[in-house]
């Protein structure tokens, strides 16, 4: 039995690997290709529509501060 319905796919699927800052995406390069493939696994699952467009930016100058 498959567990991904119509109703699944029917919504966007959003891959997140968190990299706050410029530096971890330099110090720690292995996100990167397991953020691709979570992105490619999504799609071949049958996802059409696939957000995966982060890296770098949430913790970056152009987010919002933290306490």
């Amino acid at each position: 039995m498959n567990k991904i319905t119509p109703d699944h796919l029917s919504r966007s699927a959003y891959v997140y690997v968190r990299q706050s800052t410029p530096d971890q995406l330099v110090n720690n390069p292995e996100s990167r290709p397991r953020q691709y493939a979570l992105a490619t696994r999504a799609r071949l699952l049958g996802w059409e529509s696939v957000i995966d467009d982060d890296l770098g930016r949430s913790g970056g100058r152009h987010s919002a501060s933290r306490l």
